[in-house]
Parts: C-alpha cells; structure tokens; sequence
C-alpha cells in the first residue's frame, strides 16, 4: 500500500493536550472526506489512547507522548500513539472491558471503545519502557485515492 499523506506530533503527557490531539488527527482526516461519524469514531478512539497515555503510561510523572498518522491509498488511516510510559503488564487482561488499574474514578472501558470505533487496535507494551497504540480504521467518506 502507497502512503497518500503522513504527520508526526509531540504533546507532553498533559490533559490539556488531549483535546489537541483529537483536533489535529480530525483535521487530518477530514481531507478524505469522512462521514460524520466516521470523523467522531477516530477522535473518541485517539482521545482514549492519549487519555490512557497520560493516565496509566505516565501517572504520577510527565513525559512525551507521540501521534504519527498515515494515509494509504486505499483510504485506510493508521495511527499511532506512543508513550515512554510505565508500560502494561498484562495487555490481554488491559484491553477486558471494565478492567483498569486507574482507581474507582476510570470505568476501564478505554480499549473497549478504541476497540467499537475502529476496525483493528493493536497493543504493544513493555512494562518500563512504554506502550503503543495502533488504530486502523478505512474511511469510506466519499473521496477516494
């Protein structure tokens, strides 16, 4: 598959930054074209994976979190969020619907909805090192490449 069109983002692992992020990856999308829904899918999703980036990767301390966006022709989008986080332990058992190591204020439904919004998201973790998140989604929309 040929690339279309391609980003790269640092944000440091604050809230604030979470609402950017879904605006820049939206913005990003939008020259395919999506559908208002297809649009709303891949903010929740990023929004979920920068959330958990600076909840659960960075917790009590900060760092970077890093956004790389692909476009391919096929109109297939697949984004990329990445921490130096504490990294996951058990990433099966993260990804359970209601599991969460956030407390009693986080539902653990976060890849749950990654999961509903996307039609592939991939984990990768290394506990100390950080995590990746991959969300794959084709946009129909209406412009095609």
């Amino acid at each position: 598959m040929k690339v279309i069109n391609d980003f790269k983002l640092t944000v440091n692992s604050r809230s604030i930054n979470e609402g950017f992020c879904r605006v820049v990856v939206s913005s990003f999308i939008s020259q395919l074209d999506p559908t208002i829904e297809e649009l709303a899918d891949l903010k929740t999703a990023v929004s979920e994976a920068v959330t958990n980036s600076i909840v659960h990767g960075y917790k009590e301390a900060s760092g970077k979190i890093y956004i790389t966006a692909e476009i391919f022709e096929n109109n297939n989008v697949i984004i990329k969020i990445k921490d130096n986080g504490v990294g996951i332990d058990n990433v099966e058992e993260a990804m359970q619907p209601l599991f969460t190591t956030g407390g009693d204020d986080r539902a653990g439904l976060g890849f749950t909805v990654m999961q509903s919004f996307c039609d592939r998201v991939k984990v990768k973790s290394e506990k100390g090192k950080g995590t990746t998140v991959t969300l794959t989604k084709r946009i129909i929309g209406k412009k095609q490449w």
